[in-house]
C-alpha cells in the first residue's frame, strides 16, 4: 500500500472496543494487510480477541465510559443529559485523538454512534491534518429514534449532524448494497460496500474442541444452584467434575463421541436492545413446548419429572430437548431473565452467559442452529452474528425484514420467520427426529458449507476496503 509518511491508522469507536468486532477486524487487516502501525480509540469493557492484544503493531487506548445511570433522572433532567453527555465525549475524545496518539495517515470511524464521534474525528483530522473515513454499520438517527420517537427535536438535530459530517469524510465503507443506495441516493454520499466476513478463526469446530469447550463451561450449563429443568434434572457435583462426560459429549478413552440423547443446541446472540424483540424467542419456545407435549400425547398430571427422570435414564423422543444458550451483554437483560424462570417449560432451558472471543467461535461451530432476532432500525443494515455463525458452519433462523435476503438464502443456509409461530413451525420442523433422522437441518447445514469458502474477512477487506483507504490516504480522494 502507497501510504504517507507517518504509516499509521486510528480506528475509533464509541463503544466497548470487545463487542465491536468489525472495527477489530479492520484493526488486525490495517496491521497485516496494510502494514501499518493501528491505533484503537474506545471504551473498555469487555476483552478483545487475543489477536489483537497480541499484535505488536496494534495499540489499544481505552477511554472512561459514561456512567450508564441517565434511567434514573428525573424526567426533568433527561434533555440536560441528553446535552451534556455527548459534549464530555466530545472532549474526551477530541483529547485522546489530538493529544494521545500519533498523527495518523487516517482516522476510520464507527458510524453510529454519530454524535459526537462524527463531529470530534472531522475536527481532529483537520487539526493533525489527517484524512477520515466513516464505516457505516447503520444510520443512529434511525436507533435514537427507536427510544425518542421519529418526531422527536433532538431525532432531528441527530439526523442533521449525521448528515452534515457524514458528508464531509474523505471516503466510506457500509455494510450493504442498500445502504449503499441510501447513501447515495438520499444522502449525496458514495460508499463502498463491504460485506461483513469471518475471520479466520470462526469456523466448525472438531470433535474434541466441543468436548473441551462443554468441559470449561459446564457449570454455566447445569447451574447447580438454580430450580432444576430438562437440563440440570439429576446433575450431580461428580457430573459436573467429571471431565470424561457432558451435556453432550463422552471421552472413550482418546475418542470423543456425541450422546444420542443429547439436547439440541440453539445460539442466539443479543444485545438486548429494542431492535431485537427477544420476547419472538420466548414466544417461540414456549409453543414448541406445549407442540410437542400436544403431539406426544404426554399425560400432564404426571408432572415435568416424570419426562426428565425418563430423559436422565437415555430415553429419546421424536422431538429433543432444546437448550438455547444466549450470549451478550445490553439493558434489557435482567428483564428477561426474569421473564424466562417463570415460562415452566418442560423439554425447552434457557442460559445466558458471556463467553470469552475465543470461545464465542467454538461455540457457534458446536451449535445445531443460531437464532437471530436483529430487525434493523433502518431495514439497511445486516447482522454480523449472522455472518460469523455462517462461519462456523451453523445454519440460521432470522427474523425477516427488507435486505436480510443479501445475506439470509431461504432453505439453503437458513429460513426467516416473522412471528414466534413461524418461529415454532421452523423449530418443529428442522429438529424432528433429532439428531440422526433431522434431513431438513442437515441440508441448511450442508448448504452453509457450500458457501464460497473463499469468502473471508481478509479476502473481503483486500478487495474493497484496502483500495479505498489507500486512495484516501495518497489525496486521489478528498
Amino acid at each position: 500500500m502507497e501510504l504517507g509518511k507517518r504509516h499509521r491508522a486510528a480506528v475509533v469507536v464509541l463503544g466497548d472496543i470487545g463487542r465491536s468486532p468489525r472495527m477489530q477486524y479492520h484493526a488486525l487487516s490495517l496491521a497485516r494487510q496494510a502494514n501499518l502501525e493501528v491505533d484503537i480509540i474506545a471504551y473498555g469493557g469487555s476483552d478483545p480477541h487475543s489477536a489483537l492484544l497480541e499484535h505488536p503493531s496494534i495499540h489499544i487506548h481505552t477511554m472512561r465510559q459514561w456512567p450508564s445511570r441517565d434511567g434514573f433522572l428525573p424526567k426533568i433532567f433527561r434533555p440536560v443529559m441528553l446535552l451534556l453527555k455527548p459534549l464530555m465525549q466530545f472532549v474526551m475524545l477530541l483529547w485522546f485523538l489530538c493529544v494521545k496518539i500519533k498523527a495518523p495517515d487516517v482516522f476510520i470511524v464507527q458510524n453510529p454512534p454519530s454524535v459526537p464521534t462524527l463531529v470530534a474525528v472531522k475536527w481532529a483530522s483537520w487539526l493533525r491534518r489527517s484524512s477520515f473515513i466513516i464505516d457505516w454499520h447503520n444510520f443512529g438517527y434511525t436507533l435514537l429514534a427507536l427510544s425518542l420517537g421519529r418526531s422527536s427535536r433532538f431525532v432531528a438535530i441527530y439526523h442533521w449532524v449525521e448528515l452534515h459530517f457524514g458528508k464531509m469524510a474523505n471516503g466510506s465503507l457500509c455494510v450493504t448494497k442498500a445502504m449503499q443506495h441510501e447513501l447515495e441516493q438520499v444522502w449525496g454520499i458514495k460508499a463502498t460496500v463491504l460485506y461483513d466476513q469471518p475471520p479466520e478463526f470462526f469456523r466448525p469446530a472438531l470433535l474434541e474442541e466441543k468436548h473441551k469447550l462443554f468441559c470449561r463451561i459446564k457449570k454455566d450449563m447445569f447451574r447447580s444452584n438454580s430450580p432444576p429443568d430438562c437440563i440440570s434434572y439429576g446433575i450431580t457435583d461428580h457430573d459436573i467434575q467429571d471431565p470424561k462426560t457432558t451435556l453432550f459429549t463422552s471421552q472413550i478413552d482418546n475418542d470423543y463421541h456425541l450422546k444420542q440423547n443429547r439436547p439440541a443446541l440453539i445460539v442466539s446472540s443479543t444485545s438486548w436492545t429494542p431492535d431485537e424483540d427477544f420476547g419472538i424467542l420466548l414466544e417461540a419456545a414456549v409453543m414448541y413446548d406445549r407442540r410437542v407435549a400436544a403431539l406426544l400425547n404426554e399425560n400432564d398430571s404426571n408432572g415435568d419429572e416424570f419426562l426428565w427422570k425418563a430423559i436422565d435414564e437415555g430415553k429419546t423422543f421424536l422431538y429433543p430437548r432444546l437448550l438455547f444458550v444466549i450470549t451478550g451483554k445490553g439493558p434489557e437483560k435482567e428483564k428477561y431473565e426474569e421473564k424466562i424462570k417463570k415460562l415452566n417449560l418442560k423439554r425447552v432451558a434457557f442460559r445466558t452467559m458471556w463467553l470469552s472471543p475465543e470461545d464465542y467461535p467454538l461455540l457457534l461451530g458446536s451449535a445445531d442452529l443460531g437464532v437471530c432476532l436483529h430487525t434493523s432500525s433502518s431495514g439497511l443494515d445486516l447482522p454480523m452474528k449472522v455472518v460469523d455463525m455462517f462461519g462456523c458452519g451453523l445454519p440460521v433462523c432470522a427474523v425477516s425484514y427488507s435486505c436480510i435476503t443479501e445475506l439470509v438464502e431461504v432453505e439453503k443456509n437458513g429460513l426467516l420467520f416473522s412471528s414466534s409461530s413461524e418461529l415454532a413451525d421452523e423449530l418443529m420442523m428442522l429438529f424432528k427426529g433429532f439428531p440422526d433422522g433431522c434431513d431438513a437441518l442437515r441440508t441448511l447445514k450442508n448448504g452453509v458449507l457450500e458457501m464460497d469458502s473463499s469468502a473471508k474477512w481478509a479476502t473481503e477487506w483486500e478487495a474493497n476496503a484496502k483500495p479505498l483507504i489507500s486512495k484516501v490516504i495518497s489525496g486521489e480522494l478528498s
